[in-house]
């Protein structure tokens, strides 16, 4: 794939997601450091290392001043960016917080309380910007009364689909009684002014979500799961775009091969095409946290800890954390038929050295085709990178968090111009911009 071809494929994407809203080797195919910008340049504020041409701002940190009278939480996780009218950008950002953490402030309402006493301060902020300077309009809290907001993932009709990646029940005690049972999707509209009802989209399944991409030609709203036993979901609305309307939970089974994660033997080649088939699914509330059990009894392929997920032209990424041989991760590109022939997937890259990537978490693609991928180390000390793979499947460096927490929430802007993505914790929000390939 030619680098211009393959921006022209990013800018299509693109512009089809958000029209709408416009107009109102072991397992690796390549070795790293031979297609990317070049060596790292060491920063010398101590936060992101990036190669040479490359520029960053900082955009928002924990405890700043926002508009409605907070202060921006922390563990700031997945995130999407939306165009508004009036040359404005939205980045709706996700807080993984659960019922002992900081709010930022007094919330007045939200999805649950904890001993019916105080919101959860789990939910999303909203950041908006110039789309041209990238000044600071307004930020305030869009949703709140919810734990452990994980990923996500943007809609073509302009939200963004915020995931618990928790499961619990009202008679739970976390640290105080819940009112409400958790594990759901919400979805947040980008235009939203202040705090939004916060309604769970039950259709879409009670699991541990991590992050939602959506076929803009289908409506169809893929789902990763994080636990080591996964498997790979899609919902199919009853109406495009009005998921609230209910629909259809399925989850995906690989002809042939009902273990994807490589871990005891090489079950899974990287480049393989497979068909896939979508069992549908009942009972999806699962009160017994057992929707994916049911779906492995069903023949469903199992996956290590799904994480990011995300739509391009005509294919989606997902990545496994610790997925493969060596246990370091794995991306996977599923090519749905859209009615006109049977969907396949295949392991696109299976991580062999934790210099090609180490725990992968949140993907993107980058504006030339490549995606790049959040890394989040399991280790004392962590050296978390932001990490390239080219479109025939080579990884090479594109970034280095100084700091010692994960990498989350990279999203272009829609012009590709702007890459931002989270610092987790204390919360960094980060634009970067530079030479990008194409």
């Amino acid at each position: 794939m030619t680098a211009d071809f393959a921006r022209r494929q990013f800018l299509t994407a693109t512009a089809t997601a958000f029209g709408a809203l416009s107009l109102s080797g072991c397992m690796t195919r390549g070795a790293p450091k031979i297609a990317g910008y070049g060596e790292l340049v060491s920063d010398p504020n101590g936060l992101l290392d990036l190669p040479e041409g490359f520029t960053y701002r900082l955009l928002s940190s924990l405890g700043d001043a926002m508009s409605d009278g907070g202060t921006v939480p922390d563990k700031a996780d997945g995130m999407g960016c939306v165009p508004l009218p009036g040359g404005e950008l939205a980045l709706v950002r996700n807080h993984e917080l659960i019922p002992t953490d900081g709010a930022g402030g007094n919330i007045p309402n939200g999805y649950d309380k904890a001993a019916g006493q105080f919101v959860l301060p789990g939910g999303t902020t909203t950041l908006v910007l110039d789309a041209d300077t990238l000044e600071a309009k307004r930020e305030f809290r869009s949703l709140a009364g919810t734990i452990r907001n994980c990923s996500g993932g943007v809609t073509p009709w302009g939200s963004w689909l915020t995931c618990e990646e928790y499961v619990s029940e009202a008679k739970d005690i976390a640290p105080d009684k819940l009112g409400r049972d958790h594990g759901w999707v919400f979805e947040v509209p980008a235009g939203a002014t202040g705090l939004v009802d916060a309604q769970p989209l039950k259709a879409m399944g009670r699991f541990n979500h991590e992050a939602a991409c959506v076929d803009p030609q289908t409506g169809l709203v893929y789902l990763t799961e994080d636990r080591g036993d996964s498997v790979l979901y899609r919902f199919a609305p009853k109406v495009p775009g009005d998921l609230a309307k209910g629909g259809q939970l399925q989850a995906m089974r690989i002809v042939g091969l009902s273990d994807t994660r490589n871990w005891d033997a090489v079950s899974m080649p990287v480049g393989k095409s497979y068909a896939v088939e979508w069992v549908p699914l009942d009972n999806v509330e699962a009160p017994q946290d057992d929707l994916r059990k049911r779906a492995a009894d069903m023949g469903c392929s199992i996956f290590s800890r799904g994480e990011g997920i995300h739509m391009g032209v005509d294919e989606l990424f997902v990545c496994s954390t610790n997925g493969g041989a060596a246990k370091f991760g794995q991306v996977f590109k599923l090519v749905p038929g859209r009615g006109v022939a049977p969907d396949r997937f295949e392991l696109f890259f299976e991580s062999e050295s934790q210099h090609q990537f180490n725990y992968g978490d949140n993907l993107t693609v980058g504006p030339n085709g490549h995606l790049i991928v959040c890394e989040d180390q399991y280790t004392p000390i962590v050296d978390n990178h932001l990490r390239g793979i080219t479109p025939d499947g080579k990884a090479y460096d594109f970034g280095r968090l100084r700091m010692q927490t994960e990498l989350a929430g990279g999203c272009f802007s829609p012009d590709g111009k702007w890459f931002f993505v989270n610092a987790y914790s204390p919360t960094r929000t980060i634009a970067i911009t530079g030479p990008w390939m194409g």
